[in-house]
């Protein structure tokens, strides 16, 4: 796919979802991506099923969880505990823009792949290295995989019932937000190299992304000295920014505003409460949630979900339900903006997720499907030189795929 990356190689070595969703952002921006896999199991994730996207037999069918994060990406099947395939990885690093790799500190190193080796031969090469814990500190032989780093970075004291549980997001949120800084750092170093003619090697660590994404929270525990507290899903700095119960269902409201609290007042048979000191500014909702809240949660229930959006929309207060997934997808808005896509695999159809960035108004998706493991060995070692007859050898051998 042609794309604003266009002729950027790129080695994918990552496994899972951090580094994989770089990898696939890349694609999507139209580099060529080539995911280095074992030749027997591959990405860990083609095995985390159900559910399964079904194909001719078990071993073409695909983990929806793999699904999600390698499209637009060429497969090479290689042993990288094997010399023959540590030459390979090498040679095809020496012509490579970028490589992504997610091995715990010092594990290529014992292949003769880490990043300051293969820099050596290519000093353009820009290597970015996604661990757990970055590359250096007391923690840094760990491995690190998301709930783990959830706990530990601060986001699950911060998510649940005040009174229950701490809870992790629904999904793996510390690996994607890490891919996108593995891939702002890719881009951010592909342009200083136009300028320096060298790459760099990028440490990006799940747990300082974590922290790095705390954003607000992480700053009200510094000003205060406090922990912040779990407000469920209320806001701990916005007053009312939370879900209500209507009489059929549930909303989310999120007043932004002491304009937009007015309205809302005035809606709800209270426009006094915009003139009361107590509820006027949203510094002093925050300090009243606790009479507040309850009042707004008492007028909501008098109607139904969707006659408050109806109302709360031609108010200007912003608002929306709560959707299940098959709902979001089954949204106008989404269908419109054509966020749930196909691509086009032999006879299967495969749904893809759009990559949310638009050029000119044309989606930045690849409609290359995820591929099956090791389904572009033979293509991509033939660019390297060798011959059919070596390409079997290899085959035979179990070295490639």
């Amino acid at each position: 796919m042609s794309g604003p990356l266009d002729g950027v190689v790129v080695l994918d070595m990552s496994r899972v979802l951090a580094g994989p969703w770089a990898g696939q952002l890349l694609a999507d921006l139209g580099a060529r991506v080539i995911k280095i896999e074992h030749p027997e199991r591959g990405d860990d994730t083609r095995g985390w099923g159900p559910p399964w996207l079904e194909g001719a037999g078990d071993a073409e069918r695909q983990a929806a969880y793999y699904l999600c994060a390698n499209r637009g990406k060429q497969s090479l099947g290689v042993d990288i505990a094997t010399p023959d395939g540590q030459a390979l990885v090498r040679e095809l690093a020496a012509g490579a823009d970028v490589l992504l790799e997610n091995f715990k500190v010092g594990g290529l190193a014992r292949y003769g792949l880490d990043p300051a080796r293969l820099r050596e031969r290519n000093p353009r090469l820009i290597a970015c290295s996604i661990t757990g814990f970055g590359q250096d500190g007391p923690y840094a032989h760990r491995a690190g995989y998301d709930f783990m780093i959830q706990a530990m970075g601060g986001l699950m004291s911060l998510t649940g019932e005040p009174d229950g549980m701490p809870m992790k997001t629904g999904v793996a949120i510390t690996d994607v937000m890490t891919g996108l800084y593995a891939a702002i750092g890719v881009l951010a170093a592909l342009h200083e190299r136009r300028r320096t003619g060298q790459g760099r090697h990028i440490d990006v660590a799940l747990l300082d992304v974590q922290l790095a994404t705390l954003a607000n929270q992480a700053l009200n525990a510094l000003v205060s000295g406090q922990d912040p507290r779990r407000h469920g899903n209320a806001h701990p700095n916005i007053v009312p920014y939370q879900a209500f119960a209507c009489a059929d269902g549930h909303l989310v409201l999120t007043v932004g505003n002491d304009a937009q609290f007015a309205r809302l007042a005035d809606l709800l048979g209270h426009p006094d409460w915009a003139e009361d000191p107590a509820y006027a500014t949203n510094a002093a909702r925050v300090g009243n949630r606790e009479v507040l809240v309850p009042r707004i949660a008492e007028a909501l229930l008098a109607r139904g979900r969707d006659a408050w959006l109806a109302e709360l929309e031609a108010r200007g207060i912003p608002a929306g339900p709560i959707n299940t997934l098959t709902e979001v997808f089954a949204d106008p808005q989404v269908r419109h903006r054509g966020l749930c896509r196909e691509v086009t695999d032999g006879e299967r159809r495969i749904p893809q997720v759009a990559n949310p960035l638009r050029f000119d108004g044309a989606s930045a998706t690849s409609e290359a499907p995820p591929p099956e493991l090791g389904q572009d060995s033979d293509a991509v070692l033939a660019e390297l030189g060798l011959s059919a007859e070596q390409i079997a050898r290899l085959r035979r051998q179990g070295i490639v795929r």
